[in-house]
């Protein structure tokens, strides 16, 4: 299979969904991850160049039987893997039991981290590029999010390792670290108060589109950034220059 190939958690809504489109746009090939069955079908349609696999990547065996499936499907290669499946689950630090901790953590560390292991064979193959998902709550603190916040600095953390231990194979490894992006989601919980907090603390005054943060990470998975490996990207429009938390969001 000479056309390139990106596998992308998460992808059945948000960025993952508008990154699959800048990879389609680009002439990849998309092999598309996701829990939500009927959220993954139904953002199929007119998707074009796209296989949809079910499976939560928190699971061992997901990720096993999704890395044979994925090997059967390409032939043994990869070009890209971005790492973008998350859940964002905020609350105060003493309201954060461990169960909570744990769901946060597996999902978007050890969803991350699995994944990761697992297609290094695949990527390997085809010296292709890691991205993974973070958020600007990995490069800064802020109110009700100890959980959240800790699990994206690790993942900023494990893309430095992977970087430092796969490139001598060529597999590059970078992070994307989004500010807030104006998603279904974001938009539906966000009150106008939050809005407005965040367009007075970020120097571009908005939101960022979800296709601003796949132009980003399908750049980082292209040959022009064959020389960028281990690095963390703010996409963020200046957010994470501003300082520290947002007194609007401590309620």
């Amino acid at each position: 299979m000479t056309q390139k190939v990106a596998l992308v958690t998460g992808s059945a809504r948000g960025i993952g969904l508008a990154t699959t489109a800048k990879f389609l746009e680009d002439g990849w090939k998309v092999v598309r991850v996701d829990w939500d069955a009927p959220a993954l079908e139904a953002s199929a349609e007119g998707l074009g160049d796209v296989h949809d696999i079910v499976a939560d990547i928190s699971l061992e065996a997901d990720v096993d039987a999704l890395v044979a499936n994925v090997t059967e499907l390409t032939g043994g290669g990869i070009n890209a893997l971005v790492n973008n499946a998350g859940i964002a689950d905020f609350g105060p630090m003493e309201d954060t039991d461990f169960a909570r901790w744990r769901r946060i953590m597996s999902i978007n560390l050890d969803g991350t981290f699995l994944m990761s292991q697992g297609f290094i064979p695949l990527l390997k193959a085809r010296r292709g590029a890691i991205v993974n998902i973070a958020s600007i709550s990995a490069l800064r603190a802020s109110t009700l999010r100890v959980a959240y916040g800790t699990s994206k600095a690790a993942v900023a953390h494990l893309t430095e390792q992977q970087a430092a231990e796969l490139g001598e194979f060529g597999v590059r490894a970078n992070c994307v670290a989004p500010g807030p992006v104006r998603t279904k989601l974001a938009m539906a919980v966000h009150t106008p108060e939050i809005i407005a907090a965040y367009h007075d603390a970020i120097p571009l005054n908005r939101y960022g589109q979800e296709e601003e943060l796949a132009e980003a990470i399908c750049w980082l998975c292209s040959d022009k950034a064959s020389y960028v490996n281990g690095q963390t990207l703010a996409v963020d429009g200046g957010f994470e220059s501003t300082g520290i938390g947002l007194p609007a969001l401590r309620g």
